[in-house]
Protein backbone atom coordinates (compact mmCIF):
# COMPACT_ATOMS: atom_id res chain seq x y z
CA UNK A 1 0.00 0.00 0.00
CA UNK A 2 1.61 3.24 -1.26
CA UNK A 3 0.19 6.49 0.20
CA UNK A 4 -1.36 9.24 -1.46
CA UNK A 5 0.04 11.83 0.77
CA UNK A 6 3.50 12.60 -1.28
CA UNK A 7 1.35 13.95 -3.80
CA UNK A 8 -0.69 16.54 -1.51
CA UNK A 9 1.81 19.25 -2.18
CA UNK A 10 -0.09 22.56 -0.68
CA UNK A 11 -2.98 20.79 -0.52
CA UNK A 12 -4.81 20.40 2.48
CA UNK A 13 -7.84 17.99 3.18
CA UNK A 14 -9.47 16.75 6.32
CA UNK A 15 -9.28 12.91 8.01
CA UNK A 16 -12.43 11.91 6.43
CA UNK A 17 -11.18 12.97 2.94
CA UNK A 18 -8.05 11.67 2.73
CA UNK A 19 -8.82 8.36 4.04
CA UNK A 20 -11.44 8.60 0.95
CA UNK A 21 -8.41 9.18 -1.23
CA UNK A 22 -5.91 6.84 0.41
CA UNK A 23 -8.76 3.92 -0.11
CA UNK A 24 -9.34 5.61 -3.94
CA UNK A 25 -5.79 5.43 -4.64
CA UNK A 26 -5.11 2.35 -3.16
CA UNK A 27 -7.83 0.65 -5.06
CA UNK A 28 -7.04 2.44 -8.41
CA UNK A 29 -3.62 1.06 -8.29
CA UNK A 30 -4.58 -2.31 -7.34
CA UNK A 31 -7.10 -2.83 -10.64
CA UNK A 32 -3.27 -1.88 -12.40
CA UNK A 33 -1.85 -5.62 -11.72
CA UNK A 34 0.10 -7.22 -9.58
CA UNK A 35 3.02 -5.56 -9.33
CA UNK A 36 3.53 -1.90 -8.02
CA UNK A 37 2.81 1.04 -10.84
CA UNK A 38 5.91 2.92 -12.05
CA UNK A 39 6.11 5.95 -10.09
CA UNK A 40 4.63 8.55 -13.60
CA UNK A 41 1.46 5.83 -13.41
CA UNK A 42 0.93 6.41 -9.50
CA UNK A 43 1.62 10.36 -9.64
CA UNK A 44 -0.89 10.80 -12.74
CA UNK A 45 -3.64 8.67 -10.40
CA UNK A 46 -2.75 10.39 -7.56
CA UNK A 47 -3.23 14.10 -9.39
CA UNK A 48 -6.64 12.94 -10.80
CA UNK A 49 -8.24 11.78 -7.37
CA UNK A 50 -6.33 15.29 -5.56
CA UNK A 51 -8.19 17.07 -8.81
CA UNK A 52 -11.41 15.49 -7.90
CA UNK A 53 -11.31 15.81 -4.36
CA UNK A 54 -10.27 19.68 -4.69
CA UNK A 55 -14.12 20.30 -6.96
CA UNK A 56 -15.92 18.08 -4.14
CA UNK A 57 -15.72 14.63 -4.74
CA UNK A 58 -15.07 12.60 -1.79
CA UNK A 59 -16.80 8.94 -2.40
CA UNK A 60 -14.08 6.46 -2.68
CA UNK A 61 -15.44 4.78 -5.47
CA UNK A 62 -16.16 7.70 -7.75
CA UNK A 63 -12.44 9.19 -6.88
CA UNK A 64 -10.92 5.49 -8.06
CA UNK A 65 -13.37 5.83 -11.29
CA UNK A 66 -11.83 9.16 -12.45
CA UNK A 67 -7.81 8.13 -11.75
CA UNK A 68 -8.95 5.17 -14.16
CA UNK A 69 -10.63 7.33 -16.53
CA UNK A 70 -7.22 9.34 -16.63
CA UNK A 71 -5.42 6.13 -17.87
CA UNK A 72 -8.29 4.88 -20.15
CA UNK A 73 -9.23 2.33 -17.89
CA UNK A 74 -12.26 2.83 -16.03
CA UNK A 75 -14.21 0.74 -18.68
CA UNK A 76 -12.37 -2.53 -18.14
CA UNK A 77 -13.92 -2.30 -14.19
CA UNK A 78 -16.82 -0.73 -14.52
Amino acid sequence: MTSIIPFFGESVFDADVTKAMGEAFDAACGHLGDREPPPLVKEIVAKRIIEAAKRGEHDPQRLCAKALDALGLNRLYS
